[in-house]
């Protein structure tokens, strides 16, 4: 059986024991939460992923009390629902997703079952990030032999900073008008100016950052999902391979040699691995060919997500140096 499968059904079986669990505990909300400024009425919002959170904080402030469900090291296609996302999901007024299939594994169950009505698609509650994008690797045809292609395009659009500005000046717009039809139209003034604020800053990191990588441009690339696609388009590197011969499907001995001789024919210097995908896959290759492997995050650590580029930046500016085998 495909591990992407057996993922499946591990994180089908996880969410519905959550759910049954959740049918008999009362408690708090979820961990991750950010308290509101005392005295103010925030509204409650939950983002799944930690990188739609950062985006949340950046424009929401005080005016927010977020949760995020899934943990910085988490695969975000793969999350461990917790009992405590149900009582979350039902008190929340807006409900943050990536879209684009990201959380097809294990969120549906999660809100059809917290009684909400707002945060289901096409409700008032609802924001999905990649609506707001144009979405890479758009399949012609959906094909399973393909491996686990998402139908609608690649999820993981925030690595690219003028993707992360689009979609904090929607989000911002869509928690003015929430706190405006709530009566605190205040509230969505400054929502709105702090989404401006954030994408001003952004876009002049922007273009320091692409000023750093310029000397590297269309240097190859292997990663190990397409997890980078976004990332490596925004600064001008060339994706070359990718160590899944397939999306989801994990690569055999035969696929990472020769991955390895293409790597040291081609000069590709460079593998970016998520920081929870096998070590010794990822090692062995880069041994084999030769280059240096960068375990890059995808989601922040915290939700700041100025700090968790400038940190992902100096780490490929730092590994597009190596000319060796190294791990960074």
């Amino acid at each position: 059986m495909k591990l992407t499968v057996i993922k499946k059904l591990f994180c089908a079986v996880r969410t519905a024991a959550a759910l049954i669990i959740a049918g008999s505990v009362a408690g708090s909300i979820a961990g991750n939460a950010l308290a509101p400024a005392a005295g103010a009425a925030p509204l409650r919002v939950v983002a799944t992923t930690p990188d739609l959170a950062a985006l949340a904080v950046a424009v929401g402030g005080d005016d927010i009390a977020l949760t995020t469900l899934a943990r910085p090291h988490e695969d975000p296609h793969f999350v461990d629902a917790r009992p405590s996302f149900l009582r979350a999901l039902n008190r929340a007024d807006l409900l943050i997703t990536g879209g684009a299939d990201l959380e097809d594994g294990w969120l549906p169950p999660l809100t059809r079952n917290a009684r909400n009505g707002k945060i289901l698609e096409g409700g008032t509650g609802r924001f999905d990030a990649g609506a707001h994008v144009k979405l890479r690797d758009v399949p012609a045809v959906l094909d399973r032999s393909q491996g686990d292609v998402h139908a609608h395009g690649n999820p993981h659009f925030l690595l690219d900073p003028a993707n992360a500005a689009r979609v904090a000046t929607a989000l911002a717009e869509k928690i003015g008008t929430i706190a405006g039809t709530a009566g605190d139209a205040p509230a969505g003034e400054r929502v709105r100016a702090r989404a401006k604020k954030f994408a001003d800053t952004l876009a002049a990191k922007h273009a320091d950052w692409r000023r750093r990588l310029a000397p590297y441009r269309d240097a190859g690339v292997v990663t190990y999902h397409r997890s980078y696609d976004y990332l490596l388009a925004a600064f001008d590197l060339r994706l070359t391979g990718t160590v899944e011969p397939k999306p989801g499907i994990e690569p055999s001995a035969s696929h990472l040699l020769a991955l390895a001789a293409q790597m040291k024919r081609d000069k590709v210097r460079l593998i970016l691995a998520e920081p929870n995908r096998p070590a010794r896959t990822c090692s062995r290759l880069a041994t084999d060919a030769g280059a240096t492997l960068l375990r890059l995050p995808i989601m922040p650590p915290t939700p700041d997500y100025l700090a968790f580029m400038e940190q992902n930046i100096r780490a490929l500016e730092t590994a597009l140096k190596r000319p060796s085998t190294e791990r960074v």
